[in-house]
């Protein structure tokens, strides 16, 4: 009889939550009730309830994080949270006026949005209802760029979805969910909740209240009950009923996708629900008891218990209606449930939805319409641009009614507002943007099934007595034991009945189609059970209640464990001798009775109940602490049979347990050793011997701290207690008799652990502890393997075995003679790979013909060995012959294993090295696609994060580099600067923002080196700041301080008037510079802003006053005369614009609700910038749909314009709906009847036109092309009058939109051909035009031709078509000339070069080609000295400036030094004429086109080298910019004069150098709208050309800088690329220096990254689709610096390397290899704090040399420095730190003692390692074999001269007389040390031995008395025989004998490399003599 294991009862089983309700809860029910009254209370709540004034509690295991359990406990208004008996937090609902019906804690899956801003919802103009942008063909060329189609082609991330705890409240109406993250949600309930419980994988089940008036109700209608179980998963969809199924496929224990048998039944035809009649009991979710989803449910009508399988499976498909007319029908027949309120609910358990609901239901406002919603719809105030002030409970459905939801108690009186066909149609209109306008019931009607979310399929049933059925709330239910059991993963479930008194058990296991079945297994006699954990630790037990009132515990399956509960006698609350057991009916001084009932607490706490309803807690808990008892305990469940396991556990449990369970000390190991040894009968000592004395000195080496600190050095110069011998065994093992047959299989398992325990240094004291165990099992089974042991380990056994002492009949034969080693096995694999592992853990049980235990499962304790193996495998992989391929396959299986280099740091120095070499070997050249962890893992990090998909904006976002914290450049502030800084703060003196700010210091100075021209250029376009004039007096205008006298009145007064009028003069044309900046400053500053603040956003204000030198005088414009008002408004438009592109295209957080927030009172011109400004950066398809009409409603022209580019911008290329809609209503062209009154100005028009170019550019949209055709010849612009002064503009923006709809697209077809044909008609005008008179013409040809030419190139973009070039030919004459303006030409030469596009080359020759023969003639003629018409030089100047354009957008942002050379020759020209004097008018003329051609050409140089910054074209610009001064008096300076310039500046620096400009055709097409060579007069001017459009430029943008980022310091960095890049058909490498500006993707091949200074890095754009978007997300390189070196911009000559400054490193290794004291003062590296400092960022470094390298006095730690010194420099020189524990624990080998524990484990470690490094690294693991050799992390000299230093101290062990007599007993067979040793030389000559048979590969004693008997008749049989059968020479004789015994035993022993050693093998021959 198994005795009973006691626990104590630790007292009241009340939480703290529960005594706070307590207190709290005020009792309202009066004290005498009427009949009556109780009647109608149970009316409003229902029967079969559970009483609400009670206090209830719920408790909740996550299996995410076990360890902590909440616990929920609620009265009739408060819910309580609470962690570990701490209340956590606290809800109250008193003030909704409705009680708590139930509560619980479950899982809720929510779908956080990764990025807020990119994920759209229809309110969206970027909402992805509208078709997608048409996508090119194979052949046919992309319209946009990479990054653009990076951008259109990418999908919005809108998250995964995430599971978080959330706790559930039902009220009587309302369903309150309250997010641990801080949400909080309200949804509806049309029912009383009865009770509910959390499912897996996340939701609540919820079961409401069945009255029996329902039944009555039924039977009239002829309906069925309608269902009660009902299933929550989202708090936006309402409670979906549960499904009945016949089968659940898959889905076991959450792993795979599970699926129903019946699903097309299912699809087909309504949903079957679960009988209302069944009552739920008890259900599961995942936790550490069991993984399988089961529910049980009591059937009182049928009284028929069953048990259920649940599951989820997502609702895939949209469910189709069932049609209106049977909703009606069906509303009208069904009556409402019973409450308060009678509630409709036909349509909740109905299973008619709208054809176009999607999946899930919202929670709804009413319980009669029961709607569908969006799949998974978040709250609003979760979408982006809604404002916080939302409520998170409103929903759709609330907004759609016109309600708020913002407090649950307004639900009472908003019932039936709204039915469900209305708030269909209407969701149905928001889903699909009002398109569908019908009636809902005219859809097709199909049958479809109401979605459920779960699932239930009935697996058991179990007839149940009426009384049982009855009591159905009473029934326990319990899952336990799951596991493996050898044959399948099952768990067992317990059902308790306590009526009758029984639990019957089941058998939860999967069959062969992949279902779960419910097998019965027994009955049990109980009266209640729970599960907890109480004797493993990842298997649950059962605790059972039995009828007599004794516990037990089920464990090892259906095993019994007597269990006893007793009450301490400290809280008994009374003295008494006796414990007060529950035998006796008493848990406290009062008698409670019996325990009836047992209920789940935490882990191995549970809760009893007593017969008088008393509960306290007890903790019954038997789980070992010590982990190596468990992992014994595992290994041994994988190898003994069931019953034998269960006894040797049973018995262990008893022990440790009589002993009071002690964890101190390591005892429940011995408790378990002594257990194992009684078990099997094996003799075994049983503590120590007797001591001399019982003094505490002597009793002191008994403790398990005499052990634990004999390794302390601090200890090693005291004197030690004297440490007790072990005792001998009481019983020989002869008396014993023959062993155990499962003796073999244990030694076999617990030897196999103690390799395991081998493997990782930080469990050599769990070893030290395991191998007496292993030794005791091993000396009566197979007394080999306790040699082998004892040689790791000598004072693990008293003594050696010997053959001696040996019992031959109890040796295991199944058994090898010599154990399996470990590292002698990985050291065999890697040195031959052919050779295989002789053995597998898993198959133990198998070869000795054993079914094991499988107590724990499949639970592998040998986790390190397995990885070990296979990962050993990987490097001797003979298959794979690469050595890299092999070590990228091993590092790649330890990532995939989840080993991370932690794993690596807990190995020994030998087992890690071939590990570490092949990281180094992956290190240095690592392949391109692998996962992050694996480049993480190798300690490429910055692979890692430049294949990371968080993409690097390129800003510090306010963080200082990791260098500033370790090595300060700047002092720290000091506390009067940080006192300054805030009371400037304080006082509002904040400087003003100038708008040229760039914050991008880090990248700049290192971009553009030291010089100030950022600095220039931000003073240049800076519009904020009174700039200062210089102005020079002209004669006849003196002032009156110089020259006359004082108080002279002669002209002062008109001379100061006259002075008056030139400020003004001055300030003016001033003012005409400032208003054209913002064009120049857009490009300048764009993209500077990364993240934008929840603050206003800041316009700079533009200041037009002037200060004029050197008077110092600030003059001030007149107010209302200079500038014009109109000016001011286009000025402030342009400076709106500047502040909107400052903000970043990638920025975050510019969301719908932070524009409106930056929205004026009043609309401005600077906000209607703004607003266009963020179009172009693609922020606006942020925009909500209904924020635009706030916008666009007042007609306020610039907003209008603004907005609408702005949209069209942002959506370029889509074709969106919405924002045509918007366009169309704001052109009069896109309407039915064009000849509408919009009251719509037409430049609003023009920008209309513009917008849709833009919205359809590429899309080829037949429709819109049309229609801006038709509004080139627009018939009402055809005379110039007061109402259409805009006409050329309107007439233009309508080309440009026509030409980028069709861009590039045209071709012969007929469609197209009758577009050129009008085209044609548009630019030569029909025959006889010119001579018509009046209005009768058809359209104007000096508005159409240029933009019909336009439209036409564009058209025909490289499309090389020379018909079509033939159209726009240049005239040959010159009347044909003059019949045209010449900037026709320009516009012609333009149009033509873009059809043959490539054709066009930088060169003479082609520009040459452009010139008609007239005009080329005409100017050879001029050079030799004749004259030249005026118009065939003005054609000739026109054509070069439209050539250079045309140079400038082909080879835009490429910075090509041919394109680049001839622009700047034809600039330099151009300057030159601009400036040449010349009073006649036709000088002026020809000044004038010099003027537009330079100001053409000066873009067009910019162009080419945008965003280089490039000095030499600076220099031009700002000698342009500076020419103002003459300027002022030159009427040709026009406004657009300063606004080339300043664009010109602006693209040179464009993003401040980190943006350039595309060459797609979108790009081009954007460039030609933004530089259309159409100047503007004066700021005010639109009439030629729209100025909206100049910004267009920034859809031609591309991000492509290049910049390299140190990974460690995050500073950028230069860095010398090889850039591989392929023209055409050739291919060419060029070595540029980040930060740089990179080829055009499309033509980029590779970058390489190949300095000494950096780890090497490979960018293989061309085959690696990762490395091309990785470079397209983000263009920053991540490099790691070498310790070695310093940056470039450091050290850019190279001078100051390490190598440089630290000399020759021989003397360094030949410290690690020869350790010696040395004056580290005259080494080169001595001052090794500000050394190390210099090169490394890494902590460790920098650590280690404080720590370890910092000079000392002390003459002992002087050898020590010395060569930590010398190991730090080798690591720091070859970069790798990983390589210092390995010097550090090769320093500890070779110093330390043999008397330590660890020694000989460390021993073998160390030959492991030196027979690696000088075997087998160069062989297999260097590249040799590939002719790619690398040296080795640690040169075998150094590991091999620590070795030598052991040798050296072996040596001298050898030569004593006691060692020499100890090895011949053993090598005799004798036993050892038998009565010879006296005091301590015993255990030191059991050390020397064990060190000497391990060093030199000794076979062990009884190997070697086998080969001696060999050796004897082999000479006895040799010695005179003659040859070939013998030998006369005894000599010869013995050297082959000794060859011959050599191999053998080197071939019986597990040895490495070396084997057995030849010296010891004579050493052994002399022994065997002596």
């Amino acid at each position: 009889m198994t005795t009973s294991i006691s626990f104590p009862l630790q007292g009241l089983a009340t939480s703290s939550a529960h005594e706070h309700l307590s207190r709290t809860t005020r009792t309202n029910t009066p004290p005498h009730e009427s009949d009556l009254l109780k009647a109608i209370r149970n009316a409003l709540r229902g029967s079969d309830t559970e009483s609400i004034s009670t206090i209830q509690s719920a408790s909740f295991l996550d299996e995410g994080e076990p360890q902590t359990v909440d616990e929920l406990t609620w009265n009739s208004h408060t819910v309580v949270l609470s962690q570990g008996g701490v209340m956590r937090k606290k809800w109250n609902f008193e003030e909704e006026g409705q009680a708590i019906q139930w509560a619980c804690i479950g899982w809720l899956e929510q779908i956080i949005p990764a990025n807020t801003a990119k994920s759209h919802f229809s309110g969206h103009y970027s909402s992805s209802d509208d078709t997608p942008p048409r996508r090119p063909g194979p052949d046919e060329r992309p319209t946009f760029g990479p990054f653009a189609q990076v951008h259109q082609n990418s999908v919005p991330d809108l998250g995964k979805p995430t599971r978080v705890a959330a706790v559930f409240v039902f009220l009587r109406s309302i369903g309150r969910v309250f997010v641990k993250n801080g949400l909080e949600y309200t949804f509806a309930l049309p029912f009383i909740v009865r009770k509910a419980w959390p499912l897996s994988p996340h939701g609540v089940l919820i079961q409401r209240v069945l009255e029996p008036s329902e039944f009555r109700e039924a039977e009239i209608t002829g309906d069925a009950v309608l269902p009660t179980i009902f299933s929550v998963t989202s708090p936006f969809s309402e409670a979906g009923t549960v499904g009945l199924t016949t089968g659940i496929i898959g889905g076991l224990r959450g792993e795979g996708t599970p699926s129903l048998k019946d699903e097309d039944e299912n699809s087909t035809k309504p949903l079957k629900s679960i009988a209302p009649t069944e009552m739920v009991v008890w259900t599961s979710h995942r936790g550490p008891a069991s993984k399988d989803d089961v529910l049980v449910t009591v059937d009182v009508e049928k009284n028929q218990l069953s048990v259920w399988r649940y599951v989820y499976i997502k609702p895939k498909d949209t469910p189709v209606p069932m049609g209106q007319i049977r909703a009606e029908v069906s509303a009208k027949k069904r009556q409402s449930m019973a409450g308060a309120e009678r509630r409709r609910s036909s349509a909740i358990f109905g299973d008619i939805r709208h054809q176009m609901s999607p999946t899930l239901r919202p929670r709804e406002q009413s319980p009669t319409p029961q709607f569908g919603s969006f799949p998974d719809l978040p709250p609003l105030s979760a979408l982006p641009g809604m404002p916080p002030a939302l409520s998170t409970t409103t929903t759709m459905a609330s907004l759609v009614a016109g309600e708020s939801s913002q407090r649950s108690g307004t639900i009472k009186g908003r019932r039936n507002s709204l039915t469900r066909n209305d708030l269909s149609v209407t969701m149905d209109r928001m889903v699909l943007g009002g398109r569908f306008d019908g009636d809902p019931g005219l859809l097709p009607i199909e049958h479809g099934r109401m979605k459920a979310a779960y699932w239930m399929e009935r697996m058991y049933t179990q007839e149940l007595s009426a009384d049982d059925a009855q009591s159905w709330r009473s029934i326990s239910v319990a899952l336990f034991d799951d596991r493996y059991d050898g044959v399948s993963s099952r768990s067992l479930m317990a059902i308790c009945l306590p009526h009758s008194q029984c639990a019957f058990l089941l058998s939860l296991s999967p069959s062969p189609d992949n279902t779960l079945t419910a097998i019965p297994l027994t009955n049990i006699p109980a009266i209640s059970v729970a599960s907890l954990r109480a004797t493993r630790d990842n298997v649950w037990d059962l605790l059972i209640v039995k009828p007599e009132h004794e516990l037990a515990i089920l464990t090892h399956g259906t095993q019994e464990l007597p269990i006893r509960l007793f009450c301490p006698p400290e809280s008994a609350g009374h003295v008494g001798d006796n414990d007060m057991q529950v035998d006796s009916n008493c848990s406290s001084s009062v008698d409670h009775g019996p325990i009836v009932a047992v209920q789940s607490g935490h882990f191995s706490t549970v809760v009893v109940t007593f017969q008088d309803g008393w509960k306290e807690r007890a903790t019954i808990d038997l789980v070992p602490h010590d982990d190596l008892v468990s992992q014994c305990m595992q290994v041994l469940s994988l190898i003994l049979p069931s019953d034998y396991m269960f006894a040797l556990h049973t018995m262990f449990l008893q022990r440790w347990s009589e002993s009071g369970r002690p964890i101190t000390n390591n005892a429940d190991f011995a408790h378990f050793s002594d257990t194992f040894f009684s078990c099997f009968l094996l003799p075994h000592g049983t503590g120590t011997g007797p001591v001399d004395d019982e003094e505490p000195w002597a009793m002191l080496g008994l403790s398990p701290s005499h052990d634990r600190f004999i390794d302390d050095p601090a200890l090693r110069g005291l004197e030690m207690p004297p440490k007790a011998r072990p005792k001998k065994p009481a019983v020989s093992l002869a008396e014993k008799g023959k062993p155990h047959f499962l003796m073999g299989p244990a030694l076999w398992g617990l030897h196999t652990l103690g390799e395991n325990l081998r493997l990782m240094i930080d469990q050599y004291q769990s070893l030290i502890r395991l191998v007496p165990l292993i030794c005791g099992i091993a000396k009566a089974v197979r007394p080999e393997w306790m040699d082998y042991w004892k040689r790791l380990c000598p004072d693990a056994a008293p003594s050696w075995p010997s053959p001696a002492t040996t019992e031959i009949g109890f040796v295991d034969d199944r058994l090898p003679v010599w154990p399996p080693d470990i590292s002698a096995i990985l050291y065999g694999r890697i040195s031959n790979p052919e050779w295989q592992v002789p053995w597998d853990t898993q198959e133990v049980a198998v070869r000795f013909g054993i079914a094991p235990a499988y107590t724990y499962g499949q639970l592998d304790p040998l986790s390190a060995l397995q990885h070990l193996t296979s990962i050993y495998k990987c490097l001797a992989d003979n298959d794979v012959p690469q050595t890299e391929k092999r070590a990228e396959n091993a590092m790649f299986l330890m990532v995939s294993a989840n080993l991370k280099p932690e794993f690596l740091s807990r190995l020994p120095i030998g087992i890690a090295a071939p590990l570490r070499e092949a990281a180094r070997t992956c290190q240095l050249a690592p392949p391109g696609d692998w996962p992050l962890a694996a480049y993480r893992a190798i300690g490429r990090n910055d692979l890692a994060a430049s294949a990371d998909e968080a993409p690097d904006l390129l800003f510090s976002d306010g963080y200082k580099p990791v260098r500033e914290y370790i090595n300060p450049t700047t002092p720290r502030p000091t506390t009067g600067e940080i006192v300054k800084q805030a009371r400037a703060a304080a006082g509002a003196e904040v400087e003003a923002m100038t708008g040229v700010e760039l914050d991008l210091a880090d990248f700049t100075d290192i971009r553009f080196g030291q010089d100030r021209r950022l600095e220039e250029v931000a003073r240049m376009l800076c519009s904020s700041k009174i700039p200062n004039i210089k102005w020079v007096e002209r004669p006849g205008l003196k002032s009156g301080f110089s020259i006359l006298p004082k108080g002279s009145c002669t002209d002062d007064d008109s001379s100061e008037h006259d002075q008056t009028k030139e400020h003004q003069t001055l300030v003016l044309h001033a003012a005409e510079r400032t208003l054209a900046l913002p064009f120049g400053r857009a490009m300048f500053t764009f993209g500077s802003v990364p993240t934008v603040t929840r603050e206003a956003y800041t316009i700079p204000k533009v200041e037009y006053s002037i200060r004029v030198q050197p008077m110092n005088v600030t003059v001030t414009p007149e107010p209302g005369k200079s500038p014009l008002p109109e000016s001011l408004s286009w000025g402030d438009f342009h400076n709106g614009v500047a502040a909107g592109l400052r903000i970043s295209p990638f920025s975050a957080g510019v969301e719908s609700s932070w524009i409106a927030f930056n929205k004026p009172s009043e609309l401005t011109p600077e906000h209607a910038g703004f607003l266009f400004g963020l179009g172009l950066t693609g922020h606006l398809r942020e925009m909500l749909t209904w924020h635009t009409f706030g916008y666009l409603t007042p007609k306020h022209d610039l907003t209008s314009i603004g907005v609408l580019l702005g949209l069209s911008a942002a959506n370029i290329g889509s074709g969106n709906s919405h924002v045509t809609k918007l366009l169309a209503v704001h052109t009069p062209a896109l309407l039915p009847t064009p000849n509408v009154d919009l009251n719509v100005s037409l430049l609003t028009q023009s920008a209309g036109l513009a917008g849709v170019g833009l919205l359809y550019l590429g899309t080829k949209n037949r429709r819109m092309a049309e229609v801006c055709l038709n509004q080139i010849s627009r018939k009402d612009l055809v005379q110039p009058d007061l109402s259409n002064e805009h006409r050329e503009a309107y007439t233009t923006a309508a080309a440009i939109a026509f030409g980028m709809i069709m861009l590039g697209k045209g071709s012969s077809t007929p469609a197209d051909m009758a577009l050129v044909s009008r085209l044609t008609t548009l630019i030569h005008g029909e025959v006889g035009m010119l001579s018509q008179r009046g209005s009768h013409r058809p359209f104007d040809i000096n508005l159409t031709s240029p933009a019909a030419t336009i439209a036409l190139g564009l058209m025909y973009l490289r499309t090389e078509r020379q018909d079509i070039a033939d159209i726009l030919s240049i005239p040959d004459t010159v009347v044909a000339l003059n019949r045209i303006q010449p900037s026709f030409v320009l516009i012609r030469t333009i149009a033509r070069s873009l059809i043959l596009w490539d054709s066009v080359s930088p060169t003479v020759e082609w520009l040459t080609s452009q010139l008609p023969c007239a005009v080329r003639r005409a100017f050879d003629a001029h050079g030799k000295g004749q004259a030249i018409d005026d118009t065939l030089e003005l054609a000739y100047y026109n054509i070069l400036a439209g050539s250079c354009f045309v140079v400038g957008l082909k080879y835009a942002g490429t910075a090509r030094e041919a394109a680049y050379m001839m622009i700047i020759r034809y600039f330099d020209l151009f300057t030159r004429l601009v400036y040449s004097a010349g009073p006649q008018f036709d000088h002026k003329i020809k000044r004038s086109a010099y003027r537009d051609g330079l100001n053409l050409i000066s873009i067009s140089l910019s162009m080419v080298m945008a965003g280089t910054g490039e000095i030499t074209c600076f220099r031009r610009l700002r000698y342009a910019y500076g020419m103002y001064q003459q300027a002022m008096y030159n009427q040709q300076s026009k406004y657009g004069v300063h606004m080339a310039t300043h664009m010109s500046i602006g693209l040179l620096f464009l993003g401040g150098g980190r943006f350039t400009l595309g060459t797609s055709d979108a790009a081009v097409a954007c460039m030609v709208a933004a530089f259309f060579p159409r100047t503007n007069h004066v700021s005010s001017d639109n009439k030629s050309y729209l100025q909206a459009l100049r910004h267009l430029w920034v859809l031609a943008v591309e991000p492509r800088c290049l910049i390299a980022r140190d990974v460690d310091s995050t500073e950028v960095v230069y860095l010398p690329v090889k850039i591989t890049m392929k023209e055409g058909n050739e291919t060419g490498t060029t070595q540029l220096i980040s930060p740089t500006l990179i080829p055009d993707l499309d033509k980029l091949l590779s970058i390489r990254v190949d300095t000494p200074r950096y780890w090497p890095f490979y960018l293989d754009t061309e085959n690696l689709p990762r490395h091309r978007q990785s470079l397209l997300r983000s263009q920053t390189l991540f490099v790691k610096r070498r310790t070695a070196f310093l940056s470039y911009t450091e050290d850019p000559r190279g001078s100051r390397s390490l190598f440089v400054r630290s000399g020759a490193s021989a003397g360094d290794s030949a410290t690690l290899d020869f350790p010696q004291s040395s004056d580290t003062k005259i080494h080169p590296a001595g001052d090794l704090g500000e050394f190390i400092t210099s090169f490394s960022n890494d902590v460790l470094f920098l650590a280690f040399a404080d720590h370890f390298s910092r000079e000392t006095e002390v003459e002992g730690e002087r050898l020590f420095q010395a060569y930590c010194h010398a190991a730090l420099l080798d690591s720091i020189l070859q970069d790798k730190p990983q390589t210092l524990q390995t010097h550090l624990t090769l320093f500890l080998y070779r110093t330390m003692s043999p008397e330590s524990r660890y020694y000989h484990l460390r021993l073998q470690d160390l030959r492991f390692a030196a027979d690696f490094y000088s075997k087998i690294y160069d062989r297999r693991f260097s590249g040799r074999s590939e002719n790619n050799p690398r040296p080795p992390l640690v040169r075998d000299s150094t590991v091999a001269g620590a070795l030598h230093a052991l040798d050296r101290r072996l040596d001298v062990v050898r030569e004593t007389p006691r060692f020499r007599r100890v090895l011949g007993q053993y090598a005799r067979g004798e036993a050892v040390g038998e009565g010879e040793g006296e005091g301590e030389g015993g255990p030191e000559e059991a050390r020397e031995l064990a060190w000497y048979l391990l060093r030199n590969g000794v076979p062990v004693s009884t190997i070697l008395g086998i080969l001696k008997g060999l050796a004897r008749d082999a000479h006895a049989q040799c010695m005179g025989l003659a040859p070939p059968g013998g030998t006369d020479d005894p000599i010869a004789l013995d050297v082959g004998i000794r060859q011959v015994l050599h191999g053998a035993g080197t071939k019986m022993t597990t040895a490495f490399g070396s084997g057995w050693s030849v010296r010891s093998l004579d050493e052994v021959i002399d022994a065997w003599k002596g």
